[in-house]
């Protein structure tokens, strides 16, 4: 074998003569393992590579700022692609704000603009994608007189709405049927917030009758060959429009869309993750590269609350470097990676109390550990200052209970990769012979790509 294709996992294939290693779309999440061990394919090629003098090629359009901090740095070679491969110009993108289109009277989950453009479209017999960064019917079921929100007895999460008036909670699979009153105050307003993949394809069909969809999600690929039989009736024209989530934005090259639209373009900047800025103008970017790829000019629509946010703003422009400086500035500013490296150490029990004690304790010992260290420095003239960490917490996670497990988690920020590692080897030594976390599942993770 000359040549393997393959997922991150691929990188342990025992090549005798290995000489380079390519990460296509290198800023993608799921490079990372959510498992332990809690590796990154970036940082395992790198290591590699090392070890067999062999080279490294990472490739994006929109590069992790990780990376591009490392090429601006000059550790990383940046080689730059101006023009697209198959010739064109970039698609002209529209902002849409949509505080503005309510006020004009327009409720509907399509902006006039989009509207507009996709009846052009269907008259010209040419092919639309439509983004939504979220799955199911609709996105929580809430009470509109109290707020109560339906959310999983097992997990810390809102219960989502599908189609035949089912709540599904998308972590352990509990469900249980919509509720006609709401169960707190009794009142009739309970009903679904915000729209999804199913409702705009309900509501397309209303608008033009005649329309072809497709449409492309979790609850829609759930078999083995879902995904391919979708993307290869797209491409062969078999339907007008293609509606999905964050799988449909990825690098597909269909020549006859000449329309993107994103219809809740802001949803993914209100995560609680430091991420959420650079994801945001990652899938906004990824989106409107899906326009104008053959022939015919493309355009996009991006839908949005916010078209003054910088991430908004630069991925309308397609402008890189802008995000990248602006980005940077706030990752400075709050101590995050790239700029500075982070631990997060998560702490699940069956008892939140547990959970909660043994973080604690860890906290307590973080606070010893750096004591020692700084005593240790003091004495013999040296600046303590790089070795300084900044513990955070225990706090709940954005997700703080799943299938009935509770967690708590620390954030450790310090500026010396290395100063963790020691850290983290003197915690688990410290929990090794200590009861007090037997009932505790304790899991560390260095520069996490997704809150806990």
């Amino acid at each position: 074998i000359d040549v393997i294709i393959g997922p991150r996992s691929a990188l342990f294939t025992p090549f005798p003569r290995l000489g380079m290693i390519v990460i296509d779309e290198e800023h993608e999440s799921s490079y990372k393992s959510e498992a332990s061990p809690k590796y990154h394919a970036r940082e395992t090629a790198m290591e590699i590579a090392r070890l067999q003098g062999a080279s490294v090629v990472l490739g994006s359009a929109t590069p992790s700022l990780e990376a591009y901090y490392r090429a601006d740095k000059g550790e990383y070679r940046l080689f730059t692609l101006k023009e697209r491969l198959t010739g064109g110009s970039l698609p002209t993108v529209y902002t849409v704000d949509l505080r503005q289109e309510l006020k004009e009277g327009n409720r509907s989950i399509f902006s006039r603009k989009l509207q507009e453009l996709l009846a052009d479209r269907l008259q010209k017999k040419e092919q639309s994608i439509l983004f939504l960064n979220r799955r199911g019917y609709a996105g929580f079921i809430s009470c509109r007189s109290c707020g109560q929100v339906m959310k999983c007895p097992h997990c810390d999460v809102s219960l989502s709405e599908h189609k035949g008036g089912k709540l599904l909670c998308h972590y352990c699979g509990y469900h249980e049927p919509k509720p006609k009153v709401c169960p707190k105050c009794g009142s009739r307003y309970i009903s679904g917030f915000r729209a999804g993949t199913q409702q705009i394809e309900e509501k397309l069909k209303e608008m033009f009758p005649e329309v072809r969809t497709l449409r492309m999600d979790a609850d829609t690929t759930r078999t083995k060959e879902s995904y391919e039989q979708i993307l290869s009736a797209f491409a062969n024209q078999e339907a007008d429009i293609l509606i999905g989530t964050q799988m449909i934005v990825k690098g597909h090259d269909f020549p006859n869309v000449t329309l993107v639209g994103v219809l809740a373009a802001d949803l993914s900047l209100y995560v609680s993750d430091y991420h959420a800025a650079e994801r945001t103008f990652q899938l906004l970017t990824q989106a409107a590269g899906r326009a104008g790829r053959g022939s015919e000019p493309g355009e996009v629509v991006i839908q949005t609350y916010r078209p003054d946010h910088y991430s908004v703003q630069t991925a309308k422009e397609q402008d890189y470097e802008a995000f990248y400086e602006q980005e940077m500035e706030y990752r400075r500013m709050l101590l995050y990676p790239p700029v500075w490296n982070m631990l997060v150490i998560l702490c699940a029990s069956k008892q939140e109390q547990t959970a909660y004690d043994s973080a604690k304790l860890l906290v307590q010992e973080i606070d010893t550990w750096q004591e020692n260290i700084k005593a240790a420095m003091e004495r013999v003239g040296e600046d303590f200052k790089k070795k300084r960490v900044f513990p955070v917490g225990p706090a709940d996670p954005a997700v703080a209970k799943v299938n009935d497990i509770y967690k708590k988690v620390i954030y450790i920020k310090t500026k010396d990769y290395q100063t963790l590692v020691e850290l983290k080897d003197r915690l688990e030594h410290y929990m090794r012979d200590n009861r007090a976390f037997k009932d505790t599942v304790v899991q560390f993770d260095f520069n996490p790509m997704s809150g806990f």
